[in-house]
C-alpha cells in the first residue's frame, strides 16, 4: 500500500478506522524529511496491512499544532487508536523495521490495562 495523504478532514477517520497507523509529519523544504520519505514509502509497501499516512505540516498547520509538532520529521504510531510512539527525527530503515516489529508484538490488552491504571493515578494528583 502506498502512503496516504492525511489532513484535518480525514485524520481521525483513518486512525479510528484502521488497526495500525504510522504518521509522518513532514514538509517539502525539510532535508531530513526528504531523506526519510523513501524509507517510509518502502515500509508502506512491505506492510500492506498497515496504513502509512503523511501530514504536510505546511498545508496542515492546525493539525501539526494540535499534535504539538515542534520538529520534523516526526513519526507517530497509533495502534487500536492508541498513540504508542511519537518522536522527531528521520529513522533509518532498520530502526523503522524494529519499531514496526515492536508495535506488532505488543499485547494491546496489556497496554489498555496499563493506561487504565495510569488514569486514576493522574486524576489523584
Amino acid at each position: 500500500m502506498a502512503t496516504v495523504k492525511l489532513g484535518k478532514d480525514n485524520f481521525e477517520e483513518v486512525v479510528s478506522g484502521n488497526g495500525t497507523v504510522l504518521v509522518d509529519f513532514w514538509a517539502s523544504w525539510c532535508g531530513p524529511c526528504r531523506m526519510f520519505a523513501p524509507v517510509f514509502e518502502e515500509a508502506s509497501e512491505r506492510y500492506p496491512d498497515m496504513v502509512f499516512g503523511k501530514v504536510d505540516t505546511e498545508e496542515e498547520q492546525q493539525l501539526a499544532a494540535e499534535f504539538g509538532i515542534m520538529s520534523i520529521p516526526t513519526l507517530m504510531v497509533f495502534r487500536d487508536q492508541i498513540l504508542l510512539y511519537s518522536q522527531p527525527g528521520a529513522l533509518p530503515a532498520a530502526s523503522l523495521e524494529q519499531l514496526i516489529t515492536k508495535v506488532n508484538e505488543l499485547d494491546m490488552d496489556e497496554v489498555r490495562k496499563q493506561l487504565a491504571e495510569q488514569v486514576p493515578e493522574a486524576a489523584g494528583r
